[in-house]
C-alpha cells in the first residue's frame, strides 16, 4: 500500500535541503536550493526532448549515463543557462568544483539546475557565494524540503512537492521497513509533452539498482509528466533526477519483481501527484483541465487523443470562458493522427455531483446549458471520451488559457 505523507526531499532518510537568496535574477526572494544525501545516491533521469539543451542538462545526463551516482543537487532560478555555448558548460563546472569543495564529494556528484531567462549566463560571483550558504543552512527537516521547493519556482504562484511511504522486504529478513519517497517540482509555462518545462528532483531511502530505476522512471514520465500541456511550447532545461541513498535498509531490489512493482507504483503516485500540480498551475490559469480517453484500441492512441485534446488552444479558451462547445473538443479528437468513427464514440463532461453527455450516436446532445456552466465553473474541469475500441486508457492534464497568460510572457525577460 502507497500512504501519502506530509514533505518533499527530504522526507526521506539522509536527506538535506536549503535555500537562499542569492540575487541571481530577483531582488525579493530566495533563489537558489540545494538538495543533499548524506551518502552516495543511485540517479535515474530524464531529460528534455529540445534539440537545443541547456548547459545543466547536458552536465547532468552526462552524470546519468557515466557516473551512475550522485549525493548533491544545486539548482538555482532566474537564468537558465541555455544558449549559452561553452561559456555554459564552464559555468557548470566551476558550480560543481565549487559545491565539491564545500561539500567534501567528488565534483561529479553535484547534479546541476536551471531555470528562467534563456540566453544570460549565470553571474558566478553569486552562484559559488549562494553554494557556500546553502551548504550552511542544511537541514532535515520537512519545512527545509518545502523551502527548497519554493526557491526553484519562476513564474509559479504555488510550491509543488509531494512525499510517500510503503513497505519493502527488510535487508536482513526481520521483516520490513517502511521506505519513503518524496520529490519538489517547479512548473507552470512552456509545458508540453515529451518533457515540459519543469525541474523535478525526487529522493528516495530505497536500496535499488540504478538501471532498474532508470527503467522505471523512463516508463512512468509516459504516463505523467509527458502527459500535461499548457502552452504547447518544450523547454531547454526539462529534468527529472531520481536519487536512492539505500537509508531505508530493505533488501536491494535488483530485479523486476513484487518489490521493484511497489517501488514503481510509489514512483508514479508521486509523479502523476507533481505533473497534476504543474498542470493546475499554468501560467494565468483560473482551472486544471483533465482528459480521460477510455476503451481505445492502443495505448499510444489513447495518449494521442488525450494529448490533442489538451493541448488545442481553442479547447484552453473554451474551459476559460465557460462555454459547454463540445465542438472543439471533437474537433481536437478528430484532428489527433488517429483513427476512429465518430458515430460511436461518447464524449462527457464530468462534474463533482453529476455527468453531461455532450456527444453520442455520431450527433452533438441536447444539455442542460445551466448545469453545464456549474460544470465547467469546478476547480477542475474534466473530460471523458469512450472510443469503444478496446480497452486501452489514458489520461492527459492541462490548464485554460486566459489573458494573464499574454501578459506573462509578453514581458518575461523583465
Amino acid at each position: 500500500m502507497i500512504n501519502s505523507i506530509t514533505g518533499g526531499v527530504t522526507a526521506a532518510q539522509g536527506f538535506q535541503a536549503s535555500c537562499c537568496a542569492a540575487g541571481i535574477k530577483y531582488k525579493d526572494r530566495v533563489d537558489m536550493a540545494m538538495v543533499y544525501s548524506d551518502a552516495p545516491c543511485a540517479v535515474a533521469g530524464v531529460f528534455t526532448s529540445n534539440v537545443v539543451k541547456a548547459a545543466p542538462v547536458v552536465w547532468d545526463r552526462q552524470i546519468v549515463q557515466n557516473v551512475k551516482q550522485a549525493q548533491a543537487v544545486v539548482v538555482n532560478a532566474g537564468i537558465a543557462n541555455a544558449a549559452t555555448g561553452p561559456a555554459g558548460m564552464a559555468m557548470c563546472e566551476e558550480t560543481a568544483a565549487f559545491a565539491s569543495k564545500t561539500l567534501n564529494i567528488p565534483a561529479e556528484y553535484v547534479l546541476l539546475g536551471s531555470t528562467g531567462v534563456i540566453g544570460p549566463g549565470l553571474p558566478m560571483d553569486r552562484i559559488t557565494a549562494g553554494v557556500g550558504m546553502l551548504a550552511e543552512k542544511l537541514s532535515d527537516t520537512l519545512e527545509a524540503g518545502t523551502a527548497a521547493s519554493k526557491a526553484i519556482m519562476t513564474t509559479d504562484t504555488v510550491n509543488k512537492e509531494c512525499a510517500v511511504t510503503f513497505e519493502l522486504p527488510a535487508a536482513d529478513g526481520s521483516g520490513s521497513v517502511t521506505v519513503t519517497l518524496g520529490g519538489m517540482s517547479k512548473g507552470s509555462g512552456m509545458i508540453h509533452p515529451n518533457m515540459c518545462t519543469m525541474l523535478c528532483y525526487i529522493t528516495t531511502d530505497c536500496a535499488i539498482a540504478q538501471a532498474l530505476m532508470q527503467r522505471a522512471v523512463e516508463d512512468i514520465v509516459k504516463d505523467t509528466f509527458n502527459m500535461i500541456s499548457v502552452d504547447g511550447d518544450t523547454s531547454t532545461n526539462d529534468t527529472l533526477l531520481v536519487l536512492a541513498n539505500g537509508k531505508a535498509g530493505n533488501a536491494p531490489i535488483t530485479a523486476d519483481g513484487e518489490a521493484y512493482q511497489t517501488f514503481r507504483e510509489a514512483l508514479f503516485t508521486v509523479c502523476r501527484a507533481l505533473a497534476i500540480k504543474m498542470a493546475g498551475d499554468g501560467e494565468g490559469a483560473t482551472r486544471l483541465m483533465e482528459m480521460r480517453v477510455i476503451n481505445a484500441d492502443t495505448k499510444e492512441h489513447a495518449r494521442t487523443l488525450a494529448r490533442s485534446v489538451i493541448g488545442s488552444s481553442l479547447v484552453k479558451a473554451m474551459v476559460f470562458g465557460k462555454d459547454a462547445n463540445c465542438g472543439r473538443i471533437l474537433c481536437a479528437l478528430g484532428y489527433a493522427g488517429v483513427d476512429f468513427d465518430p458515430a460511436v464514440i461518447e464524449l462527457y463532461l464530468l462534474g463533482e455531483n453529476e455527468n453531461l453527455c455532450f456527444y453520442k450516436d455520431g450527433c452533438v446532445q441536447n444539455f442542460d446549458e445551466d448545469k453545464a456552466l456549474a460544470i465547467l465553473s469546478e476547480n477542475a474541469v474534466r473530460f471523458r471520451v469512450d472510443m469503444k475500441m478496446g480497452d486501452q486508457e489514458a489520461t492527459a492534464w492541462g490548464c485554460d488559457l486566459t489573458y494573464d497568460y499574454v501578459k506573462i510572457n509578453g514581458d518575461y525577460r523583465s
